[in-house]
């Protein structure tokens, strides 16, 4: 069995992404007041297997990959020489691997440009998302449907806990992704499409915006240095661990340069904006003060985003969407301190 299968007849995923399997707002609202079960086929996971695989991405991302227990899941970035973004993590540990997830749609570009660093390393990077897929499970009801399908509940957030050949992560206390073998993908569907209502893509990504966590875009990279999407506060950045291309930028914002910019949640009455929309201030003018991160609809109407906006126009008035005259955004509370 594979995605494929799971979608509704005639769906067609863009870089693994679909609207809905049945009714996009009520699956949103499920997201809302219930429990929801997603197919992530618009994430991929790169495996970084051999003796050197652990140095070879310490020595490339934002994350103490050397020090990455077995049990944890981490973010992660791998940034530009000058200190941007060109994707966002989630690792962890699989074995002896170590596993890096990102949005499919910058996969293969990312394994290409990890690559190019293998040198003499003894480490190969393979896309194994087709071998072992992964299904995401949200909701009040999460820790219940998990134990009914026999898998193992990790203890905390950002763990992770392996029955047979399954691992858990647990994300948020009601969040969690299972990765899984392809040829388990019907039964643990089965066994948790039971206690859950299948969903689509944007209800997984409501989650990381509720959660305040960064997707990076083909439409956003190189848009943003760590800081700026709240990265060192959601753990994605280990100040410790010595260096990684763009980490004397990344530093010095840190320790010596004053921040402008936080990502913030916000919503606003009107369709989700696509990733990269400009969002403008009172005190900017005709000038962006900003760049969408992410965006979906909202049952109730509207949409919810992520936007990074330059910290002063957020007191200055009202922030638009797409243009000086679009539509206000109305910030709202994020689930961890920007320290403002």
């Amino acid at each position: 069995m594979t995605f494929t299968d799971l979608l509704p007849a005639g769906t067609v995923a863009n870089d693994g992404q679909f609207p809905a399997m049945q009714d996009a707002t009520a699956e949103m609202r499920a997201a809302h007041d219930a429990t929801v079960l997603v197919p992530l086929s618009h994430l991929s996971r790169l495996h970084a297997d051999g003796e050197d695989a652990s140095a070879f991405l310490h020595n490339l991302l934002t994350q103490d990959v050397k020090g990455l227990p077995a049990n944890a899941a981490r973010l992660a970035g791998f940034c530009s020489a000058k200190g941007r973004l060109l994707a966002a993590f989630t690792i962890w540990r699989e074995g002896s691997a170590v596993v890096v997830q990102l949005p499919t749609a910058l996969a293969e570009p990312m394994r290409k440009k990890l690559s190019m660093y293998v040198l003499r390393s003894k480490v190969t990077l393979s896309d194994s998302s087709a071998a072992r897929p992964a299904l995401g499970l949200a909701g009040g009801n999460a820790v219940a449907a998990l134990g009914a399908a026999g898998l193992t509940v990790p203890a905390d957030v950002m763990t992770t806990a392996g029955t047979d050949d399954v691992t858990v992560l647990k994300l948020a206390e009601d969040r969690f992704e299972i990765v899984l073998p392809a040829e388990r993908l019907a039964t643990l569907w089965g066994a948790l499409s039971a206690h859950a209502t299948p969903a689509g893509t944007p209800v997984w990504r409501r989650f990381d915006i509720r959660d305040g966590l960064v997707s990076v875009w083909p439409e956003t990279q190189e848009s943003f240095v760590p800081q700026m999407v709240n990265f060192e506060l959601t753990g994605g950045v280990n100040f410790k661990k010595g260096c990684y291309p763009g980490q004397e930028i990344v530093a010095r914002t840190q320790y010596l340069g004053k921040l402008k910019r936080r990502m913030y949640r916000a919503q606003a009455d009107c369709p989700p904006p696509p990733a990269g929309t400009p969002v403008y201030g009172a005190d900017t003018n005709d000038q962006a003060c900003g760049t969408v991160v992410d965006a979906v609809a909202h049952p109730d109407g509207g949409c919810e985003l992520l936007a990074v906006i330059q910290m002063s126009s957020t007191t200055a008035g009202a922030v638009k969407l797409a243009s000086p005259d679009g539509a206000a955004l109305t910030l709202l509370s994020m689930p961890y301190s920007l320290g403002e």
